[in-house]
Order: C-alpha cells, then structure tokens, then sequence
C-alpha cells in the first residue's frame, strides 16, 4: 500500500464517525461532573491532562505498542497475553464494557474491510479495540508511531466532545482544549514506546471512583 493511501486509512482510523461508539462512553467524567470535580473546561484539561499522563501512558500506549508487535511477529499467544493485562487493568464493570464493546463493533468493521482475516484472530479482536487496530496497522503497513497519535486523538477528541455536553463548553472552547490536549500529548507520548513492562499501570483513582459511581447514577447521558 503507497503511502497516500497509508494516511487516509490511518484519518479514517481516527475519525469520530468511525462506528465503534466511543461517543456513548464518558469514561466516569458524567459523575466527575456531578460531583463537582470538573466545572469548568479548565478544570476539564486538568482532568483529562492526568487521564493521559497516569493512565494512557501508562496502560494504553504501552500495552498497544506490544500488542503491535504481536502482530507484526503473528504472535497470537502473545496478543491474547497482553490483551487479557489491558483488560485487568480497566478497573470497573463499566470500562471493562466500553472495552470489548468497542472491540466487536470494530471486529465487524474488520471483518467488511479484510475478509481474509485469520479467523483465530477474530475472537481476540472482539476483546479490545486495540488489538484490532495494531492488526490492521500491521496489515495496511501503517507504522506503531503513526497509530499512537492517530489513538491518541481519537481519544482526545471524544473526551473533549463528552466535555461539551456534560461540563459544558461551547465549540470554540473544544477546538482549543483540543489543541492544547494534542500539545501536551505530542510532547509525552513517546515515553510509552519506552516503559518497561514492571512500569505499567494507571495511577487514577479518582477516574477508577468516578466510573464506578457512574454505573449506579440515577440521570445518565452516557451508557454504563
């Protein structure tokens, strides 16, 4: 695959309209909101700032980078290890749900672009959203470095429009909370390529608490 075609699969990866439903999840920020955590979009940034400096640094980036480099060895033991630690470190029922949820409906968009797909992989797919993006990475020739900024946005992005309906803020303030986001993250991301595997592991029990809380809240917008 030429590289042009690498970067519009890799913009389509990353897209909010990828129909993966990531915008039904708020990842505890709802009840963060209720609380009285997060009242404002700067209290936001604060919020989401530590979500990716002790948690997708420490969990999602690191475990991701690893479970590429299954693929690229075609080492499904492997994936199926780090897929199954990802997992144990989502710490609620909810994030747990979001996860594989994700997973199948990207397995099923898998399944529609590489119909050739190694059906052993299948399952594993349907687990966590990541492992069928490292696939696919690998697949289309799309590099480790070029996805962690491509999750990495999308990620950012679909918090920043979860914060314009429950915080709120208007769009003016999303666009600059996410290039503000993108900043901070494009100047720490590559620690990840380097964390040892005893260094993995969120540090947020405040995001862990709001999660939890947020299964059992009487008003939601957001699913549990």
């Amino acid at each position: 695959m030429d590289h042009s075609r690498q970067l519009l699969r890799l913009m389509q990866l990353s897209s909010s309209s990828l129909p993966v439903g990531s915008f039904t999840w708020s990842q505890g920020l709802e009840w963060a909101v209720e609380a009285g955590w997060v009242t404002d979009a700067n209290a936001f940034k604060r919020w989401q700032i530590q979500q990716m400096e002790q948690s997708f640094f420490c969990v999602d980036l690191p475990l991701f980078i690893r479970i590429y480099q299954a693929c690229e060895q075609r080492s499904l033991t492997n994936a199926k290890r780090w897929t199954a630690y990802l997992l144990a470190c989502r710490e609620t029922r909810e994030l747990r749900e979001e996860e594989r949820n994700r997973g199948a409906a990207f397995t099923r968009l898998i399944k529609s672009w590489e119909p050739d797909c190694p059906p052993e992989w299948l399952p594993l797919f349907m687990q966590s959203q990541l492992c069928g993006m490292a696939w696919l990475g690998v697949r289309w020739g799309i590099s480790a470095h070029e996805l962690a900024l491509s999750l990495g946005y999308s990620w950012m992005e679909s918090a920043v429009m979860a914060g314009v309906k429950l915080v709120p803020f208007g769009q003016q303030a999303a666009q600059q909370l996410i290039i503000e986001l993108s900043d901070h993250y494009a100047a720490g991301f590559e620690q990840a390529f380097l964390r040892s595997d005893d260094a993995l592991g969120a540090a947020t029990p405040l995001s862990a608490i709001a999660s939890a809380r947020h299964e059992t809240q009487y008003s939601r917008l957001f699913r549990s």
